[in-house]
């Protein structure tokens, strides 16, 4: 229900009320989503097709306002859906040429009552989301697309503007760095579009001006009063309606990190101390001082540490301020370790404008706008000469479980959601209904290679590279970080095999280098930034010559991140291909594998030829189970930590 003057629902605590609340939800959805009933909802669209196909611009715009009509009349109900879907498909076939395939119908249909559509990658979800969007919005329902960056939200909007505008709706595209006003502006038309990470903070920032659980009739009596008022001042119109683009990243992946909304607190003398933990940092031993545990991305002093820690304090003459407590200096100088031996430069982050920029491990792209908590970033920043900036004190908070649970009709879509259905099942109560594709998968997988070390890897992956490029085909090579994507483009050029590289680098120009990695004797290394929101196009003969191959150099610890990355081929019924070539010493089987298997397929590997020995594949297998399964525990115990801190916050009256 609407809380107060903040349109949003309740929040919840995840117990079993909820649980039952949820189960119940989702079978009513599942009721709706049988697959008779669905082709039934297309049937009725088709039925409209006769008059609205015939429309000219000034009648669709007339057919919309008195849709808008009969939406407050009767509400949303599936006849008017039908109606609004059919009047949509008029419009985008008239403004943008494109035309809503029956199965994009569906997956808007799914989207509308508040599902998880599972389309396979380019079957056309930006254009399906608008079918849900324009009803929503023609009912008076503010609607958010939520993207997963900037980019995709910008071209989303700019592509659909046609569409929206022919039926008379306002369309606002929220993006990093733009002003209050221009924000409230973006968020008070029909539709708006924005990032994950945009329109969450945007919302922390309504409940700081809000203040603890606000009443409409404070709100009223402050408008009685006349000058400003906290209303004036707020954002976001509430949490109506979200279409959540790409919903397993940021539902799932996202929901390890909490959002924090800082206030600068260190003093100079503080980020000092920073240098200072990195030159003690340097004279301790791994094993013998500290031990480093990859799996949890923790550093933990031995018993040998702690007194050689306390040595190298007294020697070093620093035994005051930050330094004359115990723990504070232990905390230090583990942050400084930590820095120096799990978060590396061009993996975990990297160098920019002399600042460090954190890159997101799901989508290669960086965050400028982030930073690590606990003196972690300026421990990095010291470590890498950049000028150390200040440490922030959390004024609030909020996860995105917690979050996007309170919108009161939620929806999502995605590519990749069922290895995910149960989590989002259970803490969302969104119910997953794979979408059928309009034209047959023709997308080719080929056998998976695993090396030794990672060295013999390289070697297979060029030697695969130049196999392949001979036929003229467009290859796709997807890295895990901006150092293994530069390190195969120094391989590529010692080849002479022409190249693209697209990492977090090279964001600027991304859509530049996708549009070109169709064409036929194309190749293109890429993180993760190729791998969602992404089409590539095949262009001049590349289908007749096999289509778009695509290479894994190394799987992901979540198993949908890979899916992705094949998914750029064979789409929409295009020919295409994909493989995985892996080692070894691979950073998933090295932190998340088990010993003795990663001991047997190296003897084995080493008794034959490199080709997939069962035990390797199984061991890739459970080590991105373990990965994901850690993961999943992580994103509970968070949810856990944000309930607890809630209930902690409201006891004292400030917000969350």
């Amino acid at each position: 229900m609407p809380r107060g003057a903040y349109h949003e629902r309740a929040a919840t605590h995840g117990g079993w009320l909820d649980t039952l609340s949820s189960h119940m939800k989702l079978a009513r959805l599942g009721a709706s989503a049988n697959p008779r009933f669905l082709q039934r909802f297309v049937r009725r669209v088709g039925s409209h097709e006769p008059v609205l196909d015939n429309l000219g611009a000034k009648e669709i715009a007339q057919e919309a306002r008195e849709l808008r009509l009969r939406f407050k009349s009767y509400g949303i109900t599936a006849n008017l859906a039908a109606r609004s879907f059919g009047l949509v498909r008029a419009a985008a076939t008239s403004a943008l040429g494109q035309r809503h395939h029956d199965v994009q119908l569906i997956g808007g249909w799914c989207l509308l009552r508040g599902m998880v559509a599972e389309m396979e990658t380019g079957e056309g979800k930006t254009l399906t989301a608008v079918l849900p969007a324009c009803t929503a919005a023609l009912a008076g329902v503010p609607v958010h697309i939520i993207t997963v960056n900037d980019y995709l939200a910008t071209r989303d909007a700019g592509w659909m503007r046609a569409i929206y505008e022919a039926l008379g709706l306002r369309v606002g595209v929220v993006t990093h760095g733009l002003e209050p006003q221009a924000r409230r502006e973006a968020y008070a038309c029909d539709v708006t579009y924005s990032s994950n990470k945009e329109i969450a903070f945007d919302y922390l920032k309504d409940r700081l001006t809000l203040g603890h659980n606000p009443s409409r009739l404070h709100l009223q009596l402050e408008r009685l009063a006349g000058g400003p008022t906290r209303e004036s001042r707020l954002l976001l119109r509430g949490l109506r309606y979200a279409i959540v683009d790409e919903v397993d990243s940021v539902l799932i992946d996202e929901a390890r990190t909490p959002l924090i909304i800082s206030r600068n607190r260190s003093s100079v003398d503080e980020r000092n101390a920073y240098k200072t933990a990195l030159t003690i940092a340097g004279k301790m031993r791994p094993g013998l001082h500290f031990k480093v545990d990859e799996h949890a991305r923790l550093v933990h002093l031995t018993d040998g540490g702690r007194e050689k820690l306390e040595e190298l304090v007294r020697s070093s003459g620093t035994l005051r301020g930050i330094w004359a407590r115990p723990q504070r200096r232990r905390d230090i100088v583990l942050q400084a370790l930590t820095a120096k031996y799990l978060y590396l430069r061009d993996r975990q982050y990297l160098i920019k404008d002399e600042s460090v920029q954190i890159i997101d491990e799901y989508t290669g792209r960086t965050m400028p706008d982030r930073s690590w908590e606990h003196g972690l970033h300026q421990a990095i920043e010291a470590k890498e000469n950049c000028p150390v900036t200040a440490q922030n004190e959390p004024v609030a908070r909020v996860s995105y479980q917690r979050f996007f649970r309170r919108y009161l009709h939620l929806a999502g879509m995605t590519g990749t959601a069922r290895e995910v259905a149960g989590e989002l099942a259970a803490v969302y109560g969104l119910a997953t209904i794979r979408v059928p594709t309009h034209r047959p998968l023709k997308r080719l997988r080929q056998a998976t290679s695993i090396l030794l070390t990672a060295e013999k890897k390289w070697e297979a992956i060029l030697t695969r590279i130049e196999s392949v490029h001979k036929t003229g085909r467009p290859i796709l090579i997807g890295t895990r970080s901006v150092e293994a994507s530069e390190r195969l483009g120094r391989l590529l050029e010692a080849a002479g095999l022409p190249h693209q590289v697209l990492n977090a680098r090279q964001d600027e120009t991304e859509a530049e280098i996708i549009a070109r990695a169709g064409e036929p004797w194309s190749i293109t290394v890429a993180t993760n930034m190729a791998g969602r929101g992404t089409d590539i196009q095949l262009k001049g003969d590349a289908a007749e010559r096999g289509g778009l191959h695509v290479i894994a150099s190394e799987l992901h610890e979540a198993g949908r991140i890979d899916r992705q990355l094949y998914g750029r081929c064979g789409r929409q019924g295009d020919p295409g291909s994909y493989e995985a070539i892996l080692s070894l010493e691979d950073d998933l089987v090295r932190n998340h594998g088990s010993k003795f298997l990663r001991r047997t397929a190296a003897k084995k590997l080493a008794a034959t030829h490199p080709s997939p020995p069962r035990v390797g594949e199984f061991l890739f297998r459970c080590a991105q189970r373990t990965a994901e399964n850690r993961h999943r525990r992580m994103r509970l115990d968070l949810l856990r930590i944000d309930d607890f801190l809630t209930d902690t916050l409201a006891f004292s009256g400030v917000p969350e």
